[in-house]
């Protein structure tokens, strides 16, 4: 009974519910893409930067990483609004998982680039290759099949650490089935179902990075 009264209340609710999956997604693709972007950025300069530049991006990376991402959202919604940069909770929240994600992503391509001999890169230079062509036809294809299995874990912690965005207000949808769950008393059905779509976020992000691997790998 208790199961045909869930389903009632979850058609019901099927368009919050939406809402609030379309959000997450968002939410975390925002933060994977940016944080992935400026980890690249991160990693390569502790790789190959001079000490001015690696010296405060590897305190910015162990600062991050040691700081949980609970307190980087509330930082980012509150303690930025007192020094006048106000921003919502979704920006916030955006803010905060892609600096969080970029220290991680910063590190993963930091031990990628290092892996790979240094006489590569002289080889490129040997052969007339300036440094931004040695790191693109040279550099990234044998990193990326390094950074590609950690990449993968990186994103799906996002997904889920996109769910301590309701703390601040953000919609998503742990928060949506968390609202639905206050009027329904539906508890155990409502998070197994939640618990169910996480799962498919994260399962698109396994099929993506597999997708990427086959496609990167060298052939035999």
């Amino acid at each position: 009974m208790e199961f045909h009264v869930f389903f009632e209340a979850a058609w019901a609710a099927r368009e919050p519910i939406f809402f609030g999956f379309l959000m997450t997604i968002a939410i975390s693709s925002l933060a994977i893409v940016a944080g992935s972007v400026v980890g690249l950025g991160v990693g390569l300069g502790l790789a190959y930067g001079p000490a001015p530049i690696a010296w405060p991006l590897r305190g910015y990376t162990d600062f991050v990483r040691g700081t949980p991402v609970l307190v980087l959202i509330l930082a980012s919604y509150y303690i930025l609004s007192t020094v006048g940069l106000r921003l919502s909770a979704f920006e916030a929240g955006v803010l905060a998982l892609s600096v969080f994600c970029s220290s991680h992503i910063g590190e993963i391509v930091r031990g990628a680039l290092l892996s790979i001999a240094k006489g590569q890169v002289e080889a490129g230079k040997a052969i007339g290759l300036t440094f931004s062509q040695t790191f693109v036809y040279v550099l990234v294809p044998q990193a990326i099949r390094q950074i590609l299995p950690t990449w993968v874990n990186t994103a799906a912690e996002m997904v889920k650490a996109s769910t301590l965005l309701s703390i601040i207000g953000v919609s998503d949808l742990l928060l949506t089935t968390q609202e639905i769950i206050s009027r329904t008393f539906l508890s155990l059905p409502f998070y197994l179902f939640v618990g169910f779509l996480y799962f498919l976020i994260n399962f698109g992000i396994e099929r993506f990075g597999r997708y990427v691997e086959r496609r990167t790998a060298i052939p035999t």
